[in-house]
This record gives C-alpha cells, sequence and structure tokens, in this order.
C-alpha cells in the first residue's frame, strides 16, 4: 500500500524560501510543482531554450524517480512559456519525452518570476500498480551536445 502523503524536495532554495515542495505524492497521485531549467546542484540557468527544456525534463525525471515513477507515467502536463514562439522550438523535446504517455496537455504563456527562465513544465502523473518489465529506459535529459 502507498502512504497517503510524501513530500519531495530538489533541494533547491526556492523551496525553502517560498515553502513548497519539488513534489508532492498523494497516494498514488504525483503532483510535480512548476520545474523551470535551473541545475539545481549549481543553482545556475542556461540562457538557450532547449537546454533549459532539456533541464526542466531532467529534474522533472528526477523528482518522478523519487516518487517511483517516470515520465511514462505523467497524465497531465503543463508547458508555461515566456514567449509564443518558444513552443515550436521545444515540441520536439516534449514529443521525445512523452512518446509513450501523450498526458493531456496545455501550453501557456505567461510571465515568469526571473526573467532568465524561458520555460516552466508542471506534472501530474500516477505511481504505476507494479514495474513494467518492459518500459523503456529511463532517458537522459541533461544538456546534450550541439543543443
Amino acid at each position: 500500500m502507498v502512504s497517503a502523503r510524501r513530500l519531495i524536495s530538489s533541494g533547491s532554495s526556492f523551496e525553502r524560501v517560498a515553502g513548497y515542495s519539488r513534489a508532492v505524492v498523494d497516494g498514488r497521485d504525483v503532483h510535480v510543482s512548476g520545474t523551470t531549467g535551473f541545475d539545481y546542484a549549481s543553482m545556475t540557468i542556461d540562457e538557450d531554450l532547449l537546454v533549459q527544456t532539456r533541464q526542466c525534463l531532467a529534474n522533472i525525471a528526477t523528482a518522478l524517480a523519487q516518487a517511483g515513477c517516470t515520465l511514462d507515467d505523467v497524465v497531465r502536463v503543463r508547458y508555461l512559456f515566456t514567449d509564443a514562439a518558444f513552443f515550436e522550438r521545444a515540441a520536439p523535446l516534449f514529443g521525445e519525452a512523452f512518446a509513450r504517455a501523450r498526458p493531456a496537455a496545455t501550453a501557456m504563456i505567461v510571465g515568469l518570476v526571473d526573467p532568465r527562465m524561458k520555460i516552466e513544465i508542471e506534472v501530474d502523473a500516477r505511481v504505476p500498480d507494479a514495474p513494467d518489465a518492459h518500459a523503456a529506459p529511463p532517458h537522459d535529459w541533461g544538456i546534450q551536445p550541439g543543443a
């Protein structure tokens, strides 16, 4: 049986300051907070949209792994962009990340709290009943050469 509620932290100083968790596991439901392209180890953010997008996905994948699931278990995703033109550039990465899950998705144009941020991604997932022996291995969403 899955415990009722568990909090997951990335170690980001933002979580302490603003009083939130990177993710909350509530039964089998996993809610991952809006996640930006910051590298939480160094608290730096690259200026390139695609590098930020890959880092967002890596940060989300890390939180999901701590909850017992993967990007393949995502049921809802929200993409928040600071510029509408960014969606077309980032969409192929979303197609790759969510090829198996095919979650319900929404893209919005918003203002983010730090002008360096170009994208923020929020997801909801569901912990699977049992590990899928046929699941694809986790994808490394780290910075890619030529990104």
